[in-house]
């Protein structure tokens, strides 16, 4: 069956919604508990995935890609379990991992914003001067992960294939939209396809992790990787030619892969650097 994407803005009722469309389909809800209780299978503490966790990444210190590498950790988590399909991925940018998947249904849930404050007040039990100030601050987060890890806009209807709007309607009437749109003939005619698409991300996501991980690339900023029928194709730049070399032959050594083909350009910035 269909893997169900769910965006949400805090306080539309998204959580319960989803929780029981696991329930009636007999779904795995892939959120955070369910990411948490893997993480250590993935080499993850759980103060680096509190870190990471629907945060954008950045590049720049071996710090900053320790946490990329990560953030990688928690997409294969969530490849790795939306490969097994009858999953709902809870936010995380869930739809863009899946990008070319034609068997995922894509949900936004959203809600007036006062009465997400009252909901969301109501249930943390604290001053709804703080929840409007929690949500904005979530809405934030999370709208700028998604814009600068996947480059997209999470406002855009065109982005999905439903959209609740949790104030008009009753979440007894979206659940059973929801498991009738699940059943859309497509979607299930699509499931064959879409698991190789998942394993050419998952290779890429491995590739990344790998490079990112390397304590040799100490000056790596991430590569354009793409990944078919075992060949990975490498794209960007990279100050040395050791480095690159060391890049190249860290992804032939993968499991997986059975070539690499490079398009890595020897740029030496760090010379300039001083100089702009």
């Amino acid at each position: 069956m269909a893997v169900i994407t769910v965006s949400r803005e805090m306080g539309t009722g998204a959580y319960n919604i989803a929780s029981e469309i696991a329930k009636k389909l007999k779904y795995t809800l892939v959120d955070g508990q369910r990411i948490s209780l893997m993480a250590s299978q993935y080499g993850l503490t759980p103060e680096l995935l509190q870190l990471v966790d629907e945060k954008p990444p950045a590049y720049i210190t071996a710090e900053d890609r320790k946490r990329a590498a990560a953030l990688n950790a928690v997409e294969l988590i969530i490849l790795d379990l939306a490969r097994k399909g009858n999953a709902i991925i809870y936010g995380r940018g869930g739809q863009d991992l899946l990008n070319g998947c034609k068997n995922v249904l894509r949900l936004r849930f959203i809600a007036d914003f006062e009465e997400r404050v009252e909901r969301f007040a109501e249930r943390e039990w604290i001053d709804p001067d703080m929840a409007r100030s929690l949500i904005r601050r979530s809405d934030h987060q999370r709208g700028g992960f998604i814009h600068f890890y996947f480059d997209r806009d999470w406002r855009q209807p065109n982005n999905y294939d439903m959209i609740f709007n949790t104030s008009r309607l009753s979440e007894s009437t979206i659940i059973d939209c929801i498991v009738a749109a699940v059943k859309e003939p497509s979607l299930k005619e699509a499931d064959k396809a879409s698991v190789a698409v998942i394993d050419s991300t998952i290779m890429v996501k491995k590739i990344e992790t790998a490079l990112l991980s390397a304590p040799s690339l100490e000056d790596y900023r991430p590569f354009t990787i793409t990944f078919e029928k075992g060949v990975a194709t490498l794209g960007g730049y990279i100050v040395s030619e050791t480095q690159k070399n060391s890049a190249i032959n860290i992804v032939r050594a993968l499991k997986g892969v059975s070539a690499v083909n490079d398009d890595i350009q020897v740029v030496n910035y760090k010379a300039y650097k001083d100089k702009i």
